[in-house]
């Protein structure tokens, strides 16, 4: 089994920063892609920012230059600096991770999700 843990997200005025961290546990063998992904009100949820096993990172083109994703392989955590935060910003988080777990293989895990508000 394996289990995210999402932690960091909160209330903001808009300017503002946050800092995003999700935490994988379990009988993991590999963590291929971290990423987080967003849904507002209403709306479909998207994608935010990814980063492979090597460390390539893709960003929305709504966070480019305003968020940062990284993670540490040796704690099984990413994390999402989120700086300049704006209103539409404001959402649930989720964390996506794609991970080889024993007995399971390669299988997508999601986080439990974390409220993102910015204030105006």
């Amino acid at each position: 089994q394996v289990q995210l843990v999402e932690s960091g997200g909160g209330l903001v005025q808009a300017g503002g920063s946050l800092r995003l961290s999700c935490a994988a546990s379990g009988s993991i063998v590999s963590i291929n892609s971290m990423g987080w992904y967003r849904q507002a009100p209403g709306k479909q949820r998207e994608l935010v920012a990814v980063i492979t096993s090597g460390g390539t990172t893709n960003y929305a083109d709504s966070v480019e230059g305003r968020f940062t994703i990284s993670r540490d392989n040796a704690k099984n955590t990413v994390y999402l600096q989120m700086n300049s935060l704006k209103f539409e910003d404001t959402a649930v988080y989720y964390c996506n991770t794609y991970i080889w777990a024993v007995g399971v293989g390669f299988t997508t895990y999601w986080g439990q999700g974390t409220q993102v508000t910015v204030s105006s």
